[in-house]
């Protein structure tokens, strides 16, 4: 059984209200059990939603203290972040889950690739960095293995 973010299989989720489908995670899928989560929703977010961003690290970075998530509007939504990670491990530790696809450049489940703003002007510019999202570096940090969309 695998945790899959569910915007990958068409749960509209996203940020904008729609979905990040992939041929390849549903034929993965197909015979194998699998349990969908969105870690931003976990976490109390609504879709849609504000895009989001670090504004200064990974997501090692926001569990440890060291960086926080903000919206475009500048509002800190780093708790939800936290709260959602930490609710998608709870799910995966009472299924028994051992690995997880999750889409890549996710603030929350980016999988070496994540998402990093930074206020130019007034204005939050959004950058790809190499990191993880929130919830994939604590997966990890749980031995679950993360796998990316991107990387099947």
């Amino acid at each position: 059984m695998k945790l899959v973010s569910a915007c990958l299989i068409g749960i509209n989720c996203k940020f904008t209200g729609g979905n990040n489908l992939d041929d390849k995670v549903l034929k993965l899928l197909k015979d194998e059990a699998f349990v969908p989560i969105c870690p931003e929703q976990l976490g109390g977010l609504p879709t849609p939603r504000d895009a989001a961003g670090s504004l200064n690290g990974s997501g090692d970075d926001v569990i440890d203290g060291k960086s926080e998530i903000y919206n475009i509007q500048g509002e800190d939504v780093t708790e939800n972040f936290i709260r959602g990670a930490y609710e998608a491990l709870s799910i995966a530790r009472l299924c028994g889950i051992e690995e997880a696809v999750l889409k890549q450049e996710s603030p929350s489940c980016g999988c070496g690739k994540t998402q990093w703003m930074k206020n130019e002007n007034g204005k939050y510019v959004h950058y790809t960095i190499p990191g993880n999202g929130v919830t994939a570096a604590l997966l990890m940090r749980n031995n679950i293995r993360v796998v990316s969309h991107e990387d099947l």
